[in-house]
């Protein structure tokens, strides 16, 4: 029982903490009022899984923006595919994800949040522009917030060279 409650994640001060959840608040913050700007999409749920890692996981190799960008493109194609020639079948739903995840494993770009963008694709039943607004855009925009965030904010290296 021990083994479930032991944290493995090393401990960080409270302001790199703190600066995290507001880079992530921050990142949200501009994506949605972008989104009213522009009259595009730029934001989707996980999105907000994505600022976690961005904010507060910098240096993860999941955190890097092949991993951020790649990872939310490749995921949505498979779920809008999957989608479009299995429409409403539950276990369909359950592929798009498993196929999302051994493709990002298979790239190399692997992105936790991004194994949610099937179930969006299948919740909202958006075009095949989803791809661009709010995925491709939004998750450029998002690593771009983090890059000058990191480099403004927090001197922490981001992305990993």
């Amino acid at each position: 029982m021990a083994a479930l409650l032991k944290r493995h994640q090393p401990s960080q001060s409270l302001a790199t903490n703190l600066l995290a959840g507001i880079g992530g608040f921050l990142a949200i913050f501009v994506l949605y009022h972008l989104t009213q700007w522009s009259g595009y999409l730029l934001w989707m749920a996980p999105f907000g899984a994505s600022c976690v890692l961005l904010f507060a996981l910098p240096q993860s190799p999941l955190s890097q923006p092949i991993n951020v960008i790649g990872g939310h493109l490749v995921s949505t194609a498979i779920g809008l595919v999957v989608r479009y020639y299995l429409p409403d079948a539950g276990w369909s739903m359950a592929l798009g994800v498993g196929l999302a995840i051994g493709a990002m494993a298979i790239l190399r770009i692997t992105h936790p949040p991004a194994g949610a963008d099937p179930l969006v694709v299948y919740v909202e039943s958006p075009d095949w522009s989803y791809l661009v607004f709010p995925v491709g855009l939004g998750s450029a925009v998002l690593v771009a917030l983090a890059y000058n965030y990191h480099r403004v904010l927090t001197g922490r290296p981001y992305p990993l060279q």
